[in-house]
């Protein structure tokens, strides 16, 4: 069930009326549930309802990005209200028109105290070239203005060296001479188990010792400086230049994800495996950020929770625009992504994502979003939001690992299971369905439903104001009639037979009625959806926020602050 306060409605047609059991209204001895109160359960509507947009979030970081069968590589992120940007480093020429440097030739010249001014990492035994891993504040790598931290050595003094071995690269360096000509490019995507500083500011402090070994995933540098012959310190006349160039190193977009109707997800697709720290966010379009670790969980939560409020925003913003085009009566309460699982699935693949819109009286399933009103036409499938029972899943009634789900019961009683990814999402998701029912309550305000009763053909009408009504369906006579308050109890064989239990209002006995349908869950729903409303009638807050958003999702009406009959 759906509705915060509703203990104090019975649950009709509940899953156990599949088995034939008696529903939780017919305990015996319980004061009657719809009974008001002192104090009444807050049925309160969310602030997505009247559209309003909260504030967007805007962040900034790094993270690890782990795309394909590529080694996981760091990339920044960047959160603006309607994009996804990662960004990687790479070094441009700056001087004029910024362009990409390709492949840059640098000399440098070794000093006494500090040596080359650089460490390295890497190499052949890791598939990579050797890569500057660390350079030195004030020495001759630094200030030649041409190396980066990140750059890869592809040559020295005219040897290729992008295949050699880390300490192969490491006795090349030792054995250079003073003076070394290096070839560089930048290695954008530089492996996450090398451990490069982000920028430039993590610089390694010059020195003069030697070490004699050297590791591939350690910063070799110190053993780099020393040369038996160097006692120069050179002048800046013999640094290197290059006349009208300048390089820096900058984050460029890699990728932009468009936020409007975009789904992240922690979970393996199609699984119930939530990754450890990472998440990934797909696009309308299909294109995907790849997999984004963070360094830990607080950090993916906040990104996540980030990440959620500018969709939510955004698509607030977008049903407030479509819903001009729509009569008050069809207007959207709800769009969103969740995934829905697969009842009996003999795949691998459990969950598909679905896009789910609550409109008017129907709630719609996609398989993408609706951008034209012809979309609307084309929904996978479409339920009578006043005939589906909605349920929000306690943790020990979840099938698998996936936290935040709902189940769905349709009118012809198949039950749907459903995983959203973070609790403000299925609460979202809850108090539009609220909202959704209410209106089309208000809205039609009576249901009738064709039933059988002694063999003979009947009509039973379910109506807002004056409660349940039996009547001849040849010649319309009525047969009987109670208030929602004398409904004492119900129970149904899980088929097609109702039996109600009213209080006579004058001899204060219980009358029994059993009645025949067709369409046994549509009946019980619809009953469920009705007392659901008359509850929330009973609710100040309800009513209140209510009235200040009918404008934009229903016509107003003048009904909406009923007592119960």
């Amino acid at each position: 069930m759906v509705y915060p306060g509703l203990a104090m409605v019975r649950e009709l047609g509940s899953q156990d009326s599949k088995s034939g059991s008696e529903c939780s209204c017919c305990c015996k001895n319980k004061k009657p549930p719809w009974v008001p109160v002192a104090k009444t359960t807050s049925f309160t509507v969310p602030q997505h309802m009247d559209f309003r947009t909260t504030c967007e979030e805007t962040k900034t970081g790094v993270c690890l990005l782990q795309d394909g069968n590529q080694e996981p590589f760091k990339v920044r992120l960047h959160l603006a209200r309607d994009l996804l940007m990662l960004q990687e480093q790479d070094v441009l020429c700056v001087s004029g028109e910024p362009f990409y440097s390709g492949e840059r030739t640098v000399t440098i010249r070794r000093q006494t105290v500090g040596g080359f001014g650089l460490s390295i990492k890497g190499g052949a035994e890791h598939n990579i070239p050797v890569v500057i891993s660390k350079i030195s504040k004030e020495q001759r790598a630094e200030l030649s203005g041409l190396l980066f931290i990140g750059d890869a050595i592809l040559q020295i003094n005219g040897i290729n060296v992008r295949k050699c071995r880390h300490e192969e690269v490491v006795q090349v360096l030792r054995n250079a001479g003073e003076e070394v000509t290096l070839t560089v490019s930048f290695l954008k995507r530089a492996p996450a188990f090398l451990k490069l500083p982000v920028n430039e500011d993590c610089a390694c402090a010059p020195s003069d010792q030697s070490s004699g070994t050297s590791s591939p995933l350690c910063d070799s540098g110190l053993h780099l400086n020393y040369h038996p012959n160097n006692t120069d310190t050179l002048s800046c006349s013999s640094w290197p230049t290059s006349p009208g160039l300048r390089w820096e190193k900058r984050w460029c977009d890699l990728r932009l994800i468009p936020l409007l109707h975009a789904r992240f997800s922690q979970y393996v697709p199609g699984t119930d495996l939530s990754r450890q720290n990472a998440f990934q966010v797909v696009a309308v379009d299909g294109v995907c950020s790849g997999i984004l670790q963070c360094l830990s969980s607080e950090d993916c939560m906040d990104w996540l929770q980030a990440i959620a409020a500018n969709i939510s925003n955004l698509t607030k913003h977008n049903i407030k625009k479509i819903n001009r085009n729509f009569p008050v009566n069809q207007q959207i309460v709800y769009m969103g992504w969740c995934e829905a699982r697969e009842q009996e699935s003999l795949q691998d693949r459990v969950y598909t994502p679905v896009f789910l819109a609550l409109r008017g009286s129907c709630l719609y399933r996609f398989l993408s979003p609706p951008v034209t009103t012809w979309d609307w036409t084309r929904a996978e499938k479409t339920f009578s939001v006043c005939e589906i029972m909605c349920k929000v899943l306690k943790d020990s009634d979840l099938l698998d690992r996936r936290k935040h789900c709902f189940t769905m019961q349709s009118e012809c009683g198949e039950d749907l299971y459903f995983s959203v990814e973070l609790e403000s999402d299925l609460a979202q998701w809850e108090r539009a369905f609220q909202t959704a029912t209410f209106l089309e309550v208000e809205r039609i305000q009576c249901k009738t439903y064709a039933c059988v009763l002694e063999s003979h053909l009947m009509g039973l009408t379910i109506d807002f104001s004056t409660g349940f009504i039996c009547f001849d369906a040849a010649t319309k006579a009525v047969l009987w009639r109670y208030k929602f308050s004398q409904l004492k109890g119900s129970s149904d064989d899980g088929k097609s037979k109702i039996k109600f239990l009213f209080q006579n209002p004058d001899t204060k006995q219980i009358e029994a009625k059993e009645l025949e349908f067709s369409n046994l869950f549509a009946v019980l729903h619809c009953i469920h959806s009705f007392f659901a409303a008359k509850v929330a009638c009973l609710d100040p807050l309800f009513l209140g926020n209510q009235a200040s958003t009918s404008a934009a999702v229903s016509s107003a009406s003048t009904s909406k602050a009923k007592h119960m009959a």
